[in-house]
């Protein structure tokens, strides 16, 4: 079964309403055809706090200008919240089957890549090998497929990460109310899903089939999980899918809505941009972005959402991801392997698959330690107790 409308259901999804996706759109709506000045970033900039308005001129090309004051203020809200401190964490994937058919992807379902699913005692063993790096915050992947990672499945992983770390991420399939609540109960604080381009016509072409094409319930994503009680939510935009613009101003705007409706919920956001991988079909050039302007959105968004984490994963290169940290992000991944079961020599005898896309900064966490210590920049592990 397909659904035509990328705005439709399947059956057994939960409909929360579209009281977020809406607002979404018609914000982007009033938006798109504004023609920003210099005067309006340099207004923007100088608010204690930022509406809509303002973040979308710091989104603009007329911001483009405004880089240095941009990059100060950045610095400054950085440094006022969060210190000189950099959050670390690591993915780690238990399986790589796939139900969707993005044509961005290497897990997608017509790729032929090798496909592998650890059991209870190879997701042990690469947890205690991760555990050994220094990892302390550990994110599960697996790809979108139901059938293969059932609820329980993912339950169990969480349930047997608790012995490892203090802090569990879930980067899963969407699932219901209920299912965040079981996961919640076996240990899980945070839900990450990204929506991965906010632009209808390019979501329904990148998403033929699968669960993925529901647009509006991946939307819902993280409102479902704080209604099944998670601490927080992480959302993210991959750019080069669509226009960069929307998609930034999207992005920011769905976690400025939900950190209003929930202000108990923790926010966090991702800037990822696309990478090479086997078994997906080419993306077109025309919506890729510079460093430059990958660093723009995320001063934009650090400064309009000033307690968001934020996040720069091992797409982007060493001497980026540093710049990053210092200027406005505020949690690394290390030590990052997007393939299955490669963490130990007997996982890969025994259920090695192949990973998602290629990754740039190899770093482990010791040698991102020492690099961001010559900054005068301080790798947390955790700081987060668990009762």
């Amino acid at each position: 079964m397909n659904i035509q409308d990328v705005h439709e259901y399947f059956p057994e999804m939960d409909n929360i309403g579209e009281e977020i996706p809406d607002a979404i759109r018609e914000s982007y709506e009033r938006q798109k055809d504004r023609v920003v000045t210099g005067a309006e970033v340099m207004a923007a900039l100088q608010k204690d706090r930022l509406d809509p308005d303002d973040y979308f001129a710091l989104l603009s090309d007329a911001a483009e200008a405004y880089l240095k004051p941009m990059a100060e203020r950045a610095r400054m809200l950085r440094k006022q919240y969060f210190g000189d401190n950099v959050y670390a964490f690591s993915p780690l994937y238990i399986a790589n089957y796939c139900e969707n058919g993005c044509r961005y992807c290497g897990f997608n379902a017509k790729s032929g890549i090798q496909r592998s699913m650890l059991n209870e005692e190879e997701i042990e063993r690469e947890m205690e090998a991760l555990a050994k790096d220094g990892i302390e915050d550990v994110l599960i992947l697996t790809g979108e497929s139901s059938k293969y990672s059932s609820v329980e499945y993912i339950a169990r992983a969480v349930e047997l990460a608790k012995k490892y770390f203090r802090v569990i991420g879930l980067e899963i399939y969407p699932a219901n109310v209920k299912d965040y609540a079981r996961f919640r109960e076996a240990g899980a604080d945070f839900v990450t899903v990204f929506q991965e381009t906010y632009d209808p016509v390019a979501y329904e072409y990148y998403h033929p089939h699968g669960h993925k094409r529901a647009m509006n319930y991946r939307m819902n994503t993280q409102e479902r999980a704080l209604m099944g009680g998670m601490r927080g939510v992480g959302f993210g935009a991959l750019f080069g899918l669509s226009d960069p613009l929307r998609d930034a101003y999207s992005l920011g705007l769905h976690a400025h809505l939900l950190q209003r409706k929930y202000p108990h919920g923790e926010i966090a956001v991702s800037l990822p941009r696309i990478r090479p991988t086997h078994g997906a079909e080419e993306v077109e050039n025309e919506n890729r972005i510079d460093e430059k302007k990958l660093m723009q959105y995320l001063l934009a968004i650090r400064i309009f959402l000033p307690f968001a984490s934020i996040t720069i994963s091992t797409r982007e290169g060493e001497s980026f991801r540093n710049a990053a940290m210092y200027y406005g992000a505020t949690k690394i991944s290390a030590s990052v392997d997007t393939g299955i079961g490669r963490r130990t020599e007997e996982n890969r005898k025994e259920a090695e698959g192949e990973e998602q896309f290629v990754i740039d900064d190899q770093r482990t966490l010791d040698d991102i330690e020492k690099d961001l210590a010559e900054m005068g920049m301080y790798v947390l592990r955790n700081d987060y107790i668990r009762l």
